[in-house]
């Protein structure tokens, strides 16, 4: 007897089509009391206005985790919302938008085709802003109070950020869209990216983000950039960039980072850190190839102003040499015409400079002879002047002068004596006198 099978599925005549299940499930739930006109707390998201009618999910966070715990699309119908819009504004002072903690009043409403939607009929403004915004809000005065929400933005750009440190989840759909657009630029700019992979969705964001960022900063000096990228999706799923740690590590990193998550209308705290903040991963790519076209420009201008300068340099040298080539014959002309004529006076000044030279050199020279004459009678005169003093003094003081006032010189062995001690007794001594000369010895010495 054969087995039945584990996935038989019974008879095909109780099977019904799905939209008959699903006409079940909405007169179950569209006439439930309990599902109809109940207030209910949430948070908005991804709060989206298209033709007047108002688009959302409704959700709610774990208290302590954060992580997004149940969510159920929502609708404010045209006729309904403008009014509750215009009321909400004149209260919070804020336009009805994602990230806001509301109370509104809620019916279930189940379309066979469209699936569950809640249709919102009434909003008490009083409710105060979501966590979300409170907690962004929060973030960004912390940031500014620390003194370090501007820091990222005032970092000097490299000339064209070629090396760039990429930070996404590897094979997701906004980094193929990135590097698609990067590596097929209509300029042929060449860049190097690096992915350093993490999760860019649910609780390990944060974390995963900030390992990638650590393992960039330990080779800051490969890279002139860091971008963090991340495709479309709700704003619920985009909660984990409203983060403290993280976006104060983004605005004190030492490089600029360029944030590019999520579509035009998501806002993140890392939006207001970042240096640049672009709306799409696209345009984040687009930001780096316009960089680099502005420097191809820049240079493209540098090298046409170059050539254009040497051009007109080159233009005005040969004007210039066509100038001086015309007039080099006559100046030439002109210079040896003025060097003759300079010559012509110099040799009919010369004999005459030469005369006046030649006298005035002679009557010099006649006076310096004179002079000279001069000098030499006046030195005569005064030599023979000295001379005749002399011979005086000399008269004056010859011996023999003394000898003739009556004095006599004594000498022993060729000396004069001056002196009882210089003689012995037995010395033979020779007095001379003014007439003569007398020999005697010495018999006694006295002092």
């Amino acid at each position: 007897m054969p087995q039945p099978s584990l996935f038989d599925a019974g008879p095909a005549d109780q099977a019904v089509n799905l939209s008959v299940f699903n006409a079940r499930i909405k007169d179950t739930l569209n006439f439930q009391d309990e599902l109809q006109g109940q207030w209910v707390k949430a948070e908005t998201s991804d709060v989206q206005v298209r033709r007047g009618h108002c688009y959302m999910e409704l959700i709610e966070k774990h208290p302590d985790t954060g992580v997004t715990i149940a969510k159920v699309q929502a609708v404010v119908w045209a006729n309904v919302f403008a009014a509750l819009n215009a009321q909400f504004t004149s209260v919070t002072g804020q336009a009805f938008a994602s990230g806001m903690k509301v109370m509104v009043k809620v019916s279930a409403n189940f379309h066979e085709q469209y699936g569950l939607k809640l249709v919102i009929s009434d909003i008490n403004p009083e409710f105060t802003l979501g966590d979300m915004a409170r907690q962004r809000r929060e973030i960004i005065e912390r940031l500014t109070r620390e003194g370090v929400i501007d820091m990222n933005k005032t970092l000097p750009w490299t000339a064209v950020p070629q090396r760039i440190a990429i930070i996404s989840a590897a094979g997701a759909a906004g980094y193929g869209d990135f590097m698609n657009q990067l590596e097929h630029n209509a300029y042929g700019l060449k860049f190097y990216p690096c992915l350093f992979t993490a999760m860019m969705q649910g609780v390990n964001t944060v974390p995963s983000t900030l390992a990638a960022l650590a393992r960039i900063n330990t080779h800051i000096d490969h890279f002139d950039c860091v971008v963090i990228i991340r495709g479309g999706g709700s704003t619920s799923d985009l909660n984990s960039f409203d983060n403290y740690d993280l976006a104060a590590t983004i605005a004190q990193f030492p490089i600029p980072v360029i944030v590019g998550i999520g579509h035009e209308r998501d806002v993140t705290v890392l939006d207001y850190v970042a240096a640049m903040r672009v709306k799409t991963p696209t345009a984040a790519a687009e930001f780096l190839i316009q960089r680099g076209s502005d420097a191809l420009a820049h240079l493209t201008e540098l090298a046409g102003t170059i050539v254009a300068s040497a051009r007109d340099m080159v233009a005005r040298s040969r004007e210039q040499l066509a100038y001086y080539t015309s007039i080099i014959p006559a100046t030439a002309r002109r210079i040896l015409d003025t060097s003759r004529l300079r010559l012509d006076n110099y040799q009919q000044a010369i004999p005459l400079s030469v005369g006046n030279r030649l006298g005035s050199e002679r009557t010099r020279l006649s006076h310096r002879v004179e002079n000279i004459h001069d000098s030499i009678a006046r030195i005569t005169m005064r030599e023979q002047m000295r001379l005749e003093a002399l011979c005086d003094k000399v008269a004056l003081l010859s011996p023999r002068n003394i000898l003739n006032r009556g004095y006599s010189l004594t000498m022993h062995n060729g000396q004069y004596i001056t002196s009882a001690t210089q003689l012995q007794p037995g010395d033979v001594i020779t007095t001379h006198f003014r007439n003569g000369s007398a020999r005697a010895t010495v018999q006694l010495t006295k002092e």
